[in-house]
């Protein structure tokens, strides 16, 4: 299950980019926004390592 922390998050966009049909950024603060909490996969791992704040975990 993938977690995020949407307080520790910078709005960089990294998830976003790395795996867009898991993650999204908010239209009003860009934050990261879980669209799908149990995907799986190279991009989900891509998403989670190159967050700069480390604000996605999965297990």
């Amino acid at each position: 299950m993938i977690k995020v922390d949407r307080e520790r998050c910078a709005s960089s966009g990294q998830c976003a980019l790395a795996a867009p049909e898991v993650f999204a950024q908010d239209e009003e603060d860009g934050r990261v926004v879980l669209l799908d909490e149990h995907a799986t996969g190279h991009e989900v791992r891509r998403a989670t390592t190159g967050c700069p704040t480390q604000a996605i975990s999965s297990d």
